[in-house]
């Protein structure tokens, strides 16, 4: 991202599929092992090998955003052909296998986010529950990786974040498809999602 291209404040997000009428993507357990590197400090490689099948009326369309783990962004060949440079730079895009064969209608691509920035204001943002969600967070704007699409931070290493800049450029491509809820952002006018980690 350049200058030119940052507008507004800085803005964290997380991104769900819209609850509207679409198709949706349901992992087997092989997200498991993903979590389990991602709450170990990402050391090593991660999992490469990720299963999943489509779940919703066979009527409705497909999502290009088909699933709302916060740990687990999945993305449409579509979208990875049009952001795949910028949504590399934080973090490997694997295709993934559906309905145990031949994926159809497109691939799709779960997005490893590795890059984790120590960028979390612990002093103001609220303590986790016991699932690790941090119900109020607050970032720190000096510390704030905003050159990258997405990122993790240690203190809640299973949630990606999304740079204000990305989810626009997401907003833009896939329309009534994705729900966007407010984490935090520099502007104090704007209010963020009540329980943004929530189901």
């Amino acid at each position: 991202m350049t200058s030119a291209e940052k507008q507004g404040p800085l803005s964290v997000y997380r991104l769900l599929p819209s609850m509207r009428e679409f198709q949706l993507l349901h992992f087997d357990h092989s997200p498991v092992e993903l979590m389990r590197w991602q709450l170990g400090g990402s050391v090593g490689e991660p999992p490469t090998d990720f299963h999943a099948e489509w779940g919703g009326d066979p009527r409705w369309p497909r999502s290009e955003f088909p699933n709302g783990d916060p740990s687990c962004p999945l993305l449409s060949g579509r979208i990875v052909d049009a952001l795949g440079d910028e949504l590399a730079a934080a973090g490997r895009l694997v295709r993934i296998d559906i309905d145990g064969g031949g994926i159809v209608g497109g691939d799709y691509f779960l997005h490893i986010v590795e890059r984790v920035v120590d960028c979390f204001d612990e002093q103001r943002s609220s303590s986790p529950d016991q699932l690790g969600r941090i119900k109020e967070s607050v970032f720190r704007p000096d510390a704030l990786p905003v050159e990258l699409a997405a990122f993790r931070f240690p203190q809640f290493p299973t949630a990606v974040c999304w740079n204000g800049w990305m989810v626009e450029r997401l907003r833009g491509l896939l329309g009534e498809q994705l729900e966007s809820r407010l984490v935090w952002s520099e502007d104090s006018e704007l209010s963020p999602h009540p329980a943004p980690w929530g189901f």
